[in-house]
């Protein structure tokens, strides 16, 4: 799997490389593939490339394929002749008709053939997508029928065509771990997570997240990982963080089609704006009143360029975020926007250990934002290093305040990491922004840092001088520390 190649991480998050051979180019991920209808195109695929800078699009051969109009021009003229776009082309093999109507009349066999035969770039197998909440009966069944396509296509003559690898499941952690893992067994060359968008439709984010982390955890770090169906921006940084780099998009132009507006917290309707919260061309160029007063196909192209705007703004932030260190406090930030968004993240979180595996281990710096950050990757690997430091003499102080010659050490205590050696004082992440008024979720973690100090050195005697903490976070430290307030000496 050499056409992929990562570049930079932060958390789980990924800069990479596609290289897609047959398009000649290399797609910079994480990315989105606008989704282009070849009946209706919104906004022309030779406008997405060059006013949007689209270095990859995706469109559906089995609608090509069943096509009266345009199955033979596609075959005689070539898929990137026909749509006028010059960068790579991933196609759909019908899968979401199977989903949404129970039958499909091609074969995995006869749709990657035709893929390769109008010049797709990746191709896709028919897999099965099945639903979250199914019985787990029918998900190993068809998880079984899609694993036996895959190995088809796999065998199947593709030429330079890569070719993706489907990984269902429906929403069992185990089945979608083990379905990532039998997924790049057979080689194949890019990993879509499908059957997610219920799951998106009805915002069940953290169902989402524990979705993901399981195919993560299955794939491991080969290939890029494809969020089927994953086209809102708002939710770009959660899904990046976890390890996804391809999104697709219809959103922007199904969207537009309703006169709605698209925004990184959310989506907004047209009538209900009086003014435009955006500085893209569109929006700053016109007023929600002058869209309205247009004729629809109008109206419906300018909120698609607008949506189109946000969505690729979106990428470029989730980019700069990754490449800066800065990833979370973007998830953090964005998971403000909806209740369910902060489900997400709070149940990102839950893999902390999952993302600590591939978190850069020095960054820029590390901002406290809420209480979520007391969850973070580098709190828990800044505890597991507490297991490597050495602590010298019999009689240490934990403090928060200065160090004391009366006792044999004196150690730092910073919320939300804990107890620390001075030395290493000016050292990522020690040297993080936090706010003054902590919260108890930082001062809780300081404590379980502190705990875990103490219990691995039974010998040690240990006093702590804190700040006014909450009695959550003291109840976590150990009875055999001594304890006491800075101010209480005030």
């Amino acid at each position: 799997m050499t056409h992929f190649e990562v570049r930079r991480y932060d958390a789980a998050g990924r800069l990479g490389e596609l290289t897609v051979p047959r398009a000649g180019v290399t797609v910079q991920t994480p990315t989105i593939l606008p989704v282009v209808n070849p009946h209706v195109q919104t906004v022309a695929p030779s406008t997405l490339e060059s006013e949007f800078g689209a270095e990859i699009l995706i469109t559906n051969s089995y609608i090509l394929h069943g096509s009266e109009d345009l199955r033979e021009p596609v075959v005689e003229r070539g898929l990137h002749d026909l749509l006028d776009f010059s960068g790579a082309i991933m196609t759909d093999s019908g899968s979401f008709q199977l989903a949404e109507y129970g039958d499909i009349d091609v074969t995995t066999e006869e749709i990657l053939e035709f893929q390769r035969d109008i010049g797709s770039d990746i191709g896709t197998p028919v897999d099965i997508p099945t639903p979250p909440d199914v019985d787990r009966e029918r998900a190993t069944e068809e998880l079984a029928t899609t694993q036996e396509r895959l190995e088809r296509a796999a065998d199947a003559d593709t030429g330079e065509m890569l070719v993706t690898a489907p990984v269902q499941g429906a929403t069992y952690p185990d089945l979608r771990e083990r379905a990532a893992a039998d997924a790049v067994a057979t080689g194949l060359d890019v990993f879509p997570l499908g059957a997610v968008v219920p799951l998106l439709n009805e915002y069940r984010y953290a169902d989402l997240v524990d979705v993901v982390a399981a195919c993560k955890r299955g794939l491991g770090e080969v290939g890029p990982v494809h969020l089927f169906g994953a086209g809102h921006p708002m939710m770009f940084a959660l899904a990046a963080a976890l390890g996804c780099d391809l999104f697709d998009s219809a959103a922007y132009a199904l969207y537009a089609r309703d006169d709605r507006y698209l925004t990184v917290r959310g989506t907004e309707l047209l009538d209900e704006l009086s003014q435009f919260p955006c500085h893209c061309p569109v929006c700053t160029e016109h007023t929600p009143a002058d869209l309205e007063a247009m004729a629809d196909d109008r109206r419906e192209e300018l909120l698609a360029r607008h949506n189109l705007h946000v969505t690729y703004g979106e990428i470029r932030t989730v980019r700069q975020a990754i490449r800066a260190g800065n990833l979370l406090e973007l998830v953090d930030s964005r998971a403000r926007g909806h209740p369910t968004m902060l489900d997400g993240y709070r149940a990102l979180l839950d893999h902390a250990e999952q993302l600590e595996r591939t978190d850069p281990v020095s960054k820029d710096a590390f901002f406290y934002t809420s209480a979520e950050a007391a969850r973070r990757p580098e709190v828990r690997r800044h505890h597991e290093r507490l297991d490597r430091l050495p602590v010298e003499g019999d009689d240490v102080l934990l403090t928060e305040g200065s160090s004391s010659d009366q006792y044999d050490e004196s150690w730092g205590v910073l919320p939300p990491f804990g107890p620390y050696p001075r030395e290493l004082a000016d050292t990522y992440p020690l040297t993080a922004e936090t706010p003054d008024r902590t919260g108890r979720a930082g001062f809780e973690a300081a404590a379980t840092g502190v705990a875990r100090l103490v219990d691995l050195h039974p010998d040690v005697s240990f006093t702590l001088l804190h700040d006014d903490w909450p009695e959550t976070a003291l109840a976590r430290v150990p009875d055999r520390v001594r304890v006491r307030d800075l101010r209480a000496n005030e």
